[in-house]
């Protein structure tokens, strides 16, 4: 995917794509980042972890852009969503989530909410980077319940 990365990164400057060039270089200023600041080795892992954020992010900014009713930012950001999409892995269905949900339940047994963090340290390294992790907290939430 590294790989795959810097072969997209030259396509989109022969093809002057501004956006997509942005974007490429976002993701390898933020692996850079990371691998200064916390030590990180760069790999697939990394990768992920950053476009997982910029991700984020970018949901994050399109809720506050249709409280502004800016479309055209609105437009922008979910192109860039579309562009960091194809550096993750295939997301997870709900349904898939519920199943790995249920087998981890199997595993630690939790009797409350005070059991979350233990059920969330199993489940995350399962689905980091294939779930939006804001759905499967509420997920998990909804079965303790």
């Amino acid at each position: 995917m590294l790989e795959q990365l810097d072969k997209d990164m030259i396509a989109a400057m022969k093809n002057k794509e501004k956006e997509k060039l942005t974007v490429i270089r976002e993701i390898k200023a933020g692996m850079k980042q990371a691998h200064i600041d916390q030590k990180k080795e760069l790999n697939e892992e990394l990768l992920i972890d950053v476009v997982s954020r910029g991700v984020k992010t970018r949901k994050e900014s399109i809720k506050e852009f249709e409280k502004g009713n800016r479309q055209d930012l609105i437009d922008k950001t979910l192109e860039e969503i579309e562009i960091l999409s194809h550096y993750l892995p295939e997301q997870l269905t709900v349904e898939e989530i519920n199943a790995i949900i249920d087998q981890v339940f199997e595993e630690v047994k939790p009797s409350s909410n005070k059991d979350m963090g233990k059920v969330m340290g199993k489940i995350t390294p399962l689905v980091k980077g294939k779930a939006d992790m804001k759905m499967v907290s509420s997920l998990i939430q909804e079965k303790l319940k």
